[in-house]
């Protein structure tokens, strides 16, 4: 039976929405981490590579967003300090400055590490019969999962 975000239960709202949190925070450390590499990658392909971090950072940007309105449309807590996404996130931050072919492994890593958790938090919300969060879910999971082959096309 496909529910709403009012006509779930108190405890589905609360296992959607500690997902989504999840998926909140791994893509707030990917945003930082692919606009970190924008800024500092260098090299023979910092033209595309430059383009490809800010269009990777620019989604991410308006995803965590999208994510973190439909945890307050469960009527959850988005969690908005960045150091508990920190600590919360399977995407670890980048420390120095890796060299161009690094910068791309790590966000390749990053991109399919969100692609596994959103993809949880859509079957979690299916399990749940909430066919909105699954929806959003199935999205992004499909953008993460693009945003990785992009990567690692470049890695070949």
């Amino acid at each position: 039976m496909t529910e709403t975000a009012q006509s779930l239960s108190t405890d589905a709202n609360a296992q959607i929405s500690e997902a989504l949190n999840q998926c909140v925070a791994e893509t707030t450390v990917t945003t930082m981490l692919a606009q970190n590499f924008h800024w500092n990658v260098t090299g023979m392909a910092f033209g595309p590579l430059h383009d490809l971090f800010q269009t990777i950072y620019e989604d991410h940007f308006v995803a965590q967003d999208d994510l973190a309105e439909r945890i307050k449309a469960l009527d959850g807590h988005a969690e908005g300090v960045l150091a508990g996404m920190i600590k919360r996130s399977k995407v670890p931050e980048a420390e120095g400055t890796p060299a161009a072919e690094e910068m791309i492994r790590l966000l390749k890593e990053a991109q399919e590490t969100l692609a596994e958790t959103i993809a949880g938090a859509g079957e979690l919300a299916a399990k749940h019969g909430d066919t909105l969060t699954e929806d959003l879910c199935i999205a992004r999971g499909q953008t993460h999962e693009k945003f990785a082959w992009m990567l690692r096309a470049h890695l070949r």
